[in-house]
């Protein structure tokens, strides 16, 4: 910022280096800086968005025109530009234009709902030449009916469809089907903003671009002023209208200009009226609107038009100190022949070079003259003693316009500009920025800053303290580390009690994922030996198993082969789920002393008793218990699936069903042959007996065995181990006594290297809170301030407060205070 005091210069270092130390302190690193990052960003490149808002032909573009001396937006008495513009500031080398076309398919958009608004029966296509020739005719003749093109809304609306189609069929080159096109000021081949403006002015041409960025050398749009010239509160096309309201009510923008007709029509349209009453409701909306009622000089004609428009003023208007009088026309134009002579007849050869040639050769009068001339002669503003100006009735306009000139020069264009209140409009809006918003991002920036610097605050007073406190002689820090032992060897055995009764919660809740993988490999392995049991299966074993069991007999029944099935099944899936308990276990209590080992209360008790006070083995005779406990729980869990599944025969069942029909085939004969042959029945009906059982083992009571198992075992067992820990103290005091001198020294010598560190931390934080409070104060926020690091209350560092020995100046007030 051009204009920033110089207290502020290094604003963006001071605030980064408190944010550095913010993010030095590891409890501190949460804190969300993100806030004042943001803040910072716009205080030191603020953007100040001023929308321009107000009814068609109200003036707004004439009125920006003017502001920046400069013809950049199309001002055309009843045009209704739809686009929104968009004006940065450049240097003079770098002024140019980005130009926004909008897509065909909102072009189609447009054209259909103006058609349906002027009555047209069909949704044309814009890509046929006779379509469009209808359309233009149509339009033409709705406008002769309407007695001209901004006679009525019906009228303005079948401009603004002509205009269109132009605008699509003239730069259908440039027009995408769906995405918006958007072009550099090179792409055009235009060598200056001029020529890019001319451009962009054209009806046509505007009635099809969705966006105009302009970035132009300015004084009013330095310090980051953005001039945001909107679509018509009344346009046409009400998207337009709808782009506007949201526009007006962004919290990005910093001052609405409501430019308004009255000074012209006498009375607010219907528009207007509910624009008003929109800004008044919104509070967050009202306190930034600045009233502009536009060319006004037609009041100075008109008795009873000035007449209302006061009336209007005073009555609705005078809670607002933010209403001005401007005549955009005579300012603009004043601008602009403040550069010309009397050698191109005050800028009829230059300015108005277009617009005086008549079709019949003679030369026309530009709108400005008639108004120049009128200014002079009927407006009351200019002293009769000073200015002593006529208009002579056997001259044209333009004669009486450069002998005026002639006469007085440009002391009478000061006037002229300084009557249409365009300077002084201009004024007061670059005051308002500079003196209401500007500040007001500073005060953003402190009051985001204000809490992580509270932060600091808290956390380096606390650590101070904490530091200060400690012993600073070895045989007092040894004595205080003896006392401290017992308090010590209790919280590690609490810690140890409960890192493991979390664990153990951990298991019981599935909430440890190795413990589930191994579970689940469990399961799987059980299911997979399940099958491979049934599918390898083999009859003619099972059946010489039990005729060998039966010297005397040369025959054996089903039954027989079935009994031989369950008890070598069971005794088989025995073994797999003996091993994969086994693996289970031994991988949870590896993983068990893995994290014991890595935990600080594992190593505070290694460095007060040189071991670990037991927990280890104890851990592993846990570990051994619990293992042959689930190896005994094992062996029951499958010694039960020699028994048939408690509803195998029961009426109904697919399994009966299956054993009759298994029964029956096996009946048939006597010999071996004829069970062998029954083998794939048999294995079903094993399948249809097993599978149950083996599923409510691994999906339900195996896993509670395992739990209740582990619970049952290990908490006691951490329980005891606590008090064991505690009671090992003799052993702790008498190693700690040989360790403790050097451990003191060593402590006694990092807490003098952490004070200092902190001191400096301190001493960096209020250099840069002093010089951030400079800066506040120069912005006259003198309640914003931040806090500076003191010793009870907060104390609010300026240059003031130091003394001539560079130490804070205390007053009786605060008893210590850090030196800086």
């Amino acid at each position: 910022m051009s204009d920033l005091p110089v207290q502020c210069k290094n604003l963006k270092e001071q605030v980064e280096s408190i944010l550095q130390l913010l993010q030095q302190e590891p409890t501190l690193r949460s804190q969300d800086i993100t806030p004042v990052q943001t803040s910072l960003s716009k205080a030191i490149s603020p953007k100040f968005e001023i929308v321009f808002a107000g009814a068609f032909s109200a003036g707004k573009s004439m009125l920006i025109n003017a502001l920046l001396e400069r013809e950049l937006l199309y001002s055309a008495e009843g045009h209704a530009t739809g686009t929104e513009c968009k004006i940065e500031y450049a240097d003079v080398d770098k002024e140019r234009v980005v130009l926004t076309f909008l897509s065909e398919a909102e072009i189609r958009e447009q054209v259909a709902y103006l058609c349906q608004q002027l009555g047209f029966k069909t949704v044309p296509n814009i890509n046929q030449a006779e379509v469009i020739n209808l359309l233009r005719q149509g339009s033409e003749a709705i406008m002769q009916q309407e007695g001209g093109e901004s006679k009525s809304e019906r009228a303005k609306q079948a401009k603004a469809l002509m205009l269109l189609l132009e605008g699509y069929i003239a730069n259908s080159d440039r027009i995408n089907t769906v995405m918006n096109a958007t072009y550099s000021m090179d792409e055009f081949n235009f060598s200056n903003l001029k020529e890019a403006a001319g451009y962009a002015r054209r009806g046509s041409n505007s009635a099809v671009l969705k966006r105009i960025e302009y970035y132009c050398n300015h004084p009013l749009l330095q310090d980051g002023n953005v001039i945001i010239d909107t679509p018509g509160i009344d346009a046409p096309v009400e998207k337009d209208a709808q782009l506007t309201y949201t526009k007006i009510q962004h919290p990005d923008t910093s001052a609405v200009v409501c430019v308004l007709k009255p000074a012209s029509a006498g009375d607010m349209t219907k528009e207007e009226t509910e624009l008003l009453e929109l800004m008044r409701e919104n509070g967050g909306v009202r306190d930034r609107v600045f009233y502009v009622f536009n060319r006004i000089d037609e009041t100075w004609y008109n008795t009873q038009l000035r007449q209302r428009l006061d009336d209007l003023i005073s009555g609705q208007f005078h809670n607002t100190s933010k209403v001005y009088k401007t005549s955009g026309l005579l300012g603009f134009y004043g601008s602009q022949i403040k550069q010309t002579s009397q050698g191109d007849r005050f800028g009829l050869d230059s300015v108005f070079a277009e617009s005086i040639k008549g079709l019949d050769g003679k030369e026309e009068t530009p709108q400005f003259v008639y108004a120049f001339n009128n200014y002079c002669v009927n407006s009351g503003k200019l002293s009769s003693t000073k200015f002593r100006v006529s208009v002579n009735g056997y001259e044209t306009p333009n004669q009486n316009y450069v002998r005026i000139l002639g006469d007085w020069g440009n002391e009478l264009i000061e006037q002229l500009i300084k009557d249409s209140s365009t300077e002084e409009f201009r004024t007061a809006i670059t005051r308002y920025l500079t003196e209401e918003k500007r500040p007001q991002l500073f005060k953003n920036l402190a009051d985001d800053l204000e809490d992580v610097c509270i932060k600091l605050k808290k956390h380096y007073l606390s650590v101070q303290r904490n530091l200060d406190s400690q012993p600073q002689e070895i045989e007092t820090m040894k004595a205080q580390e003896l006392q401290r032992l017992n308090q010590q060897l209790q919280q590690i055995g609490r810690e140890f009690n409960e890192h493991t009764t979390e664990e153990v919660n951990h298991i019981i809740n599935n909430s440890c994922d190795a413990f589930e993988a191994d579970f689940k490999q469990l399961q799987s392995r059980m299911i997979r030996r399940l099958d491979e049991l049934l599918d390898n299966f083999s009859v003619a074993e099972a059946y010489r198993r039990a005729t060998i069991s039966h010297p005397r007999n040369a025959t054996a029944p089903l039954i027989a082969i079935l009994v031989e099935a369950f008890y070598y099944l069971a005794n088989q899936l025995e073994d797999i789920l003996v091993e994969s308990s086994q693996q289970v276990i031994a991988n949870y209590f590896q993983r068990l002393i893995e994290k014991i080992r890595k935990s600080e209360y594992y190593r505070q008790l290694y460095r007060l008793l040189d071991h670990d006070g037991g927990i280890e083995q104890a851990i592993k005779t846990v570990e051994k218990v619990v293992t042959q406990a689930l190896v005994s729980a094992a062996s029951v869990e499958c010694d039960r699936f020699v028994r048939e599944s408690p509803r195998f025969y029961d009426e109904g069942t697919f399994s009966i069903y299956q054993f009759r029909q298994t029964l029956l085939q096996t009946s048939q004969g006597y010999d071996a042959e004829s069970i062998v042959e029954a083998e794939p029945a048999i294995r079903q009906l094993l399948k249809l007996d097993f599978e149950p059982k083996v599923s409510q083992t691994i999906r339900k009571s195996f896993r509670q065995t395992i739990n209740q198992t582990l619970k049952t075992q290990l908490l006691p067992m951490a329980d005891q181990q606590a008090d064991e820990i505690l009671q090992q103290y003799p052993q702790a005091r008498a190693f700690l006594e040989k360790t403790l001198e050097q451990e003191a020294e060593e402590k006694i010598a990092n807490n003098r290297r952490l004070l200092n560190v902190v001191e400096e931390n301190i001493a960096g934080y209020n250099s840069a809170a002093s010089s951030i409070n400079s800066c506040l104060q120069a912005m006259q926020l003198y309640d914003h301030l931040l806090p500076v690091i003191g010793n009870a209350d907060f104390i609010y560092l300026t240059p003031g407060s130091l003394n001539t020995d560079g130490k804070f100046a205390t007053n009786g007030l605060v008893d210590e205070v850090v030196e800086v």
